[in-house]
């Protein structure tokens, strides 16, 4: 088996508070899902090699004994991108929020919470990360599809005419589709020689891959803006 194979619908919790993992593991396990359980942060690394195939989600706690969450989150995105991240956190100041994004954590949910709304967000989660697997260096079998070679976006078969840039912001975001980019992020996807540009530069080329898309689709807004974090992806349901 390739060692970036994942298994379909096991989650691994890390989570130090017996109590909270317990609950998190019996409605998961109600779900449908294959609930793992770690407490320590030290042990999560280990674990995760010593498998043949990888935890297709991980529920990472913030605060944990040992190696804390963000340090794991940095980690698991570099060894192992296509497992998906969602934080668990006490922590709701946004520099928190923001930092998780940056390390790669797919999604947050803030302490307390509902198992139910882990439930939901997990399928959630799972079903952007599995869009997202049909991207690769061809041409994404979607209605709005990248053709890597050419450099074209096609909405429907049609051409969207991109720049360069409007490309490159395009591709980043649908290959992760959900996830929130700050404008600093995108901005170091859209000159490849690592130009100094300001904030508004990134706003504007959005404004305009979002109005070339809208003569296509003038009824769908697939480029969502995040208030005070930046822009996402969110094809429709």
């Amino acid at each position: 088996m390739s060692p970036q194979a994942l298994d379909t619908d096991n989650v691994l919790i890390v989570e130090d508070e017996p109590k909270i993992a317990r609950l998190v593991a019996d409605y998961l396990s109600g779900s449908g899902f294959t609930p793992h359980h770690l407490d320590h942060g030290d042990a999560v690394l280990p674990w995760l090699e010593d498998r043949e195939a990888r935890p297709e989600l991980i529920l990472l706690d913030l605060m944990l004994p040992g190696t804390d969450g963000l340090t794991l989150c940095r980690e698991i995105r570099q060894r192992w991108p296509q497992v998906a991240i969602i934080m668990l956190t006490a922590r709701v100041e946004e520099v928190d929020r923001l930092l998780g994004l940056e390390l790669g954590a797919d999604d947050y949910i803030c302490k307390p919470f509902s198992p139910r709304e882990v439930v939901a967000r997990a399928r959630a989660v799972l079903r952007r990360s599995r869009a997202a697997e049909g991207i690769d260096n061809g041409i994404i079998e979607q209605a709005l599809s990248l053709d890597e070679d050419g450099w074209r976006a096609l909405a429907d078969g049609q051409d969207l005419g991109l720049t360069a840039v409007e490309f490159q912001l395009l591709r980043v975001m649908m290959q992760s589709p959900g996830r929130i980019f700050s404008r600093e992020q995108l901005m170091d996807h859209m000159y490849r020689d690592h130009r100094i540009v300001s904030e508004r530069t990134v706003d504007s080329h959005i404004k305009k891959l979002r109005k070339k898309i809208a003569e296509v689709w003038p009824e769908r807004e697939i480029i969502r803006s995040v208030y005070g974090v930046g822009y996402k992806y969110q094809p429709e349901e």
